[in-house]
């Protein structure tokens, strides 16, 4: 017999589970008392539990491995939701652990009872409380694959305080690898006359091609043939940014000039695309476009979304068979001219104010050229949400998958300063840097002092504009006036300091890559403000609302 927590410990070792992170509390005390003997599983003590939930997202995002996050019930359990929700509708592969009361006390009003798993079912795949010792393998096992498979998402188990320390006489089962299913040779037939017939075939790549070597087969693909490659937010990397075929990103409200690739083409062929990302009504208003779905599933239901065929299966095996049918015929040609133009202009675009030396404050244009030039192809960005990341997703891109991580699904401010924290614990050898906005910043600021204690060399930037300024510039778009968003903000040199954090103060564009690049060589973790010239989101507003799109080439 094994006491039920230390059963359910060796189930997670089990799992190969390498991290999980949050903050115990009196319901799951033997399970932390078994935690603390495994020499496998690493406990990281966090200050919030949403700071716990959104370092366990970063983990599966960039790992493609579930870790686990940590809270007790009733306050805990709610802390931790906005980031499950976050994680699971970003694809993290993610194992939630709550506590709850004894068994015996749940059908009744009872001290900080709530039905967890209730309020978790809308933002996980599958949310189970343990009913009895000796069923701690199963779920735990199902909680886990079921994490991981297409699409990966987050999973709760939650343990009551009794059952915690019932003897258990069941042993854990071991994981089974199983082979992802793949379609047959007569549907992607199908497809590959599609894309014969073609002329102006693009690739609009989501948040499934940075998963399963999906990358590596697209590449493949696109060498082969040239087509273009546009991207939503959660995939860039999928393509290396200096690649003829890369078309940047896509996913702004407004149109931008990628979208002229979309508009000429006469077969758009989506890979492992995600709606919760970017609405086919953006890209598709007319409900008209010839569209080919690749992805681990079936495509979702929607009227601007209904193409005209669709494979289902692994997606890099998918691509790997279009690629030998390629190979077979010698190759294909198309007419690239359209997609030509597209990366030329939006590159122009970029490199615009590569050399701007503004005083007092900088355009995001010029914040992001010097991050991309200070950081390597492997080092990592992490976006968090407000309107710098509208600004990450259009002018920072990518030679990596998994190199620049941007909520983009459940979109909730606060990611990027925990996620930062798991990165650098996975990876800390690379550059990690973390942008916020002022108010992003502040949601999770008590988690500097994990990063402390732990020690990491993240760097951390915040763009100050003393206000919620996406909703300032989406009020003022719609209503051309914006409602009181504004606020104050601490001092950011004393803040750092009390934190044991370097910190660093930008008033101009010129020094901005050498302070970067000090910060990165600093040891422990070092925070960046700069002040941001947002009167460039009206200009880019108004740019993309005057874009017609131009013609390269003879469409027919």
């Amino acid at each position: 017999m094994v006491k039920a927590s230390d059963l359910f410990v060796k189930c997670l070792e089990q799992e190969g589970l390498e991290y999980i992170f949050g903050v115990p509390g009196e319901e799951n005390a033997h399970f932390m008392m078994s935690l603390e003997e495994s020499d496998q599983i690493q406990f990281i003590l966090c200050r919030h539990e949403q700071g716990a939930a959104f370092m366990a997202e970063a983990y599966g995002r960039l790992t493609g491995r579930a870790a686990g996050c940590l809270g007790t019930l009733g306050p805990g359990a709610t802390n931790l939701i906005t980031g499950v929700a976050d994680g699971n509708m970003d694809r993290a592969p993610m194992l939630v652990l709550t506590g709850q009361a004894a068994s015996t006390r749940l059908h009744k009003e009872s001290h900080q009872v709530m039905d967890v798993i209730a309020m978790y079912r809308p933002v996980t795949k599958w949310a189970q409380q343990i009913h009895h010792p000796n069923n701690i393998p199963e779920v735990v096992r199902k909680a886990m694959r079921t994490a991981l498979v297409e699409k990966p998402g987050a999973t709760l188990v939650e343990l009551p305080e009794d059952i915690a320390h019932m003897d258990a006489t069941s042993k854990p089962l071991a994981p089974k690898r199983l082979r992802r299913a793949v379609p047959d040779d007569k549907i992607v037939n199908q497809a590959f006359e599609l894309i014969k017939k073609a002329r102006r075939p693009i690739i609009l790549a989501g948040n499934g091609c940075i998963r399963r070597r999906a990358s590596k087969q697209l590449r493949i693909l696109c060498e082969k043939i040239g087509i273009g490659v546009v991207s939503t937010f959660m995939a860039k990397g999928c393509v290396d940014m200096d690649s003829d075929y890369c078309l940047y990103t896509i996913g702004l409200g407004a149109k931008d000039l990628v979208a002229c690739a979309l508009d000429a083409s006469d077969l758009i062929i989506t890979l492992g695309y995600d709606m919760v990302e970017y609405h086919p009504h953006l890209w598709n208003p007319d409900q008209d476009k010839n569209i080919l779905h690749i992805d681990f599933l079936p495509a979702e239901i929607d009227s601007h979304y209904h193409p005209k065929l669709e494979i289902v299966g692994d997606l890099a095996h998918t691509l790997w068979m279009i690629n030998s049918r390629i190979d077979d015929i010698g190759g294909l040609s198309f007419d690239l001219s359209q997609q030509s133009g597209t990366r030329r202009d939006m590159k122009s675009d970029f490199e615009e104010h590569k050399d701007d030396e503004t005083e007092g404050t900088i355009r995001p244009q010029k914040v992001l050229w010097d991050a991309r030039q200070v950081l390597g192809p492997e080092d990592i960005l992490l976006s968090d949400v407000g309107a710098h990341k509208m600004w990450i997703a259009r002018h920072y891109h990518c030679h990596e998958p998994n190199t620049c991580l941007i909520p983009n699904g459940f979109c909730s401010m606060g990611f990027a300063l925990p996620g930062a924290i798991a990165a650098s614990l996975i990876y800390p050898e690379r550059r990690i840097l973390a942008i916020c906005g002022d108010a992003g910043f502040m949601m999770n600021v008590q988690e500097m002092e994990t990063a402390h204690r732990l020690g990491v060399n993240c760097v951390v930037m915040v763009w100050e504009d003393h206000a919620y300024g996406l909703i300032a510039w989406k009020q003022s778009n719609q209503f051309g006036r914006h409602t009181e968003l504004s606020f104050g903000n601490p001092n950011w040199t004393m803040l750092a300091e009390s934190f044991g954090w370097n910190g660093h103060q930008v008033n101009n564009s010129r020094d901005l890559a050498a302070v970067l690049e000090t910060a990165f060589c600093e040891d422990g973790p070092s925070l960046v403000v700069v002040p941001i010239d947002y009167s460039e989101n009206a200009r880019l507003t108004q740019r993309l609302g005057e874009i017609v799109c131009p013609l390269w080439g003879r469409l027919q």
